[in-house]
């Protein structure tokens, strides 16, 4: 399928303030990791162009950080001229929401709740996912959603759905190591496709970076396809996870 991927991760995962600076899209993400700090381009840019969007983003406090898509080949050899390396890779997978509710989640497995439970925060405080996380996903204006992930009667993970243009994307889908391999995070993810479907979504989506080699595996196992990819360019030596 086609889809405006950078307008999906902005309606269910935005950036504090966006700034249209020429061809280039720049967000302010104070904090909140490479997805709400990464510039964007629309068409062909100048070295004297891309110079200016640098400014920018040190102006706001930021790394010059660029996210490239397969169309952005011009930019990506620009910016690898002036010294930028590639970080964090991506696959986007999807499948239709309704691919993952022909089996019922068991009860008191997954529970959607909104505004997120104390516990569901201190989850994602152990996977390093802190309040500027959080603010991001307070930001998100459609249907949302977090999700508290059970096993034997005890919190197990947590995650964050959000729904733009009928498209419902996972984000922060975290499963305590201690519960990990109990198939929890198939369950997550088929609650969220229940979830979508309930709020007019009708498609699932989710991003992960191509290293992580778990999380790739349990969205392949779920029959879900790479419908996107994309990857970064920074230029300082140090990186924000996806």
């Amino acid at each position: 399928m086609s889809a405006d991927w950078p307008a999906i991760v902005d309606g269910t995962w935005p950036a504090a303030r966006y700034i249209q600076d020429g061809a280039f899209l720049l967000r302010e993400g104070q904090g909140g990791g490479s997805r709400v700090s990464a510039t964007t381009v629309q068409g062909a840019v100048t070295a004297e162009q891309i110079a200016g969007a640098e400014e920018r983003m040190r102006g706001m406090g930021q790394k010059c950080l660029f996210m490239i898509r397969p169309d952005d080949t011009a930019l990506d050899a620009q910016l690898d001229a002036r010294g930028y390396r590639i970080l964090d890779p991506v696959n986007i997978y999807t499948c239709p929401a309704t691919m993952l509710t022909d089996t019922p989640v068991p009860r008191v497995t997954v529970f959607a709740v909104w505004e997120p439970l104390a516990v569901m925060n201190e989850i994602w405080a152990r996977a390093g996912i802190g309040p500027p996380r959080w603010a991001v996903m307070q930001r998100a204006c459609g249907p949302k959603t977090g999700l508290l992930i059970r096993r034997k009667d005890k919190p197990a993970g947590t995650g964050f759905v959000a729904i733009h243009d009928k498209m419902a994307m996972v984000h922060a889908l975290e499963i305590l190591p201690e519960h990990q391999r109990n198939g929890l995070g198939k369950w997550a993810m088929r609650a969220a496709a229940f979830w979508a479907l309930d709020n007019g979504a009708e498609t699932l989506s989710v991003i992960c970076t191509k290293a992580n080699t778990g999380a790739n595996a349990l969205y392949q196992s779920l029959g879900m396809q790479i419908a996107g990819r994309y990857h970064y360019r920074v230029l300082d030596q140090t990186g924000e996870s996806t």
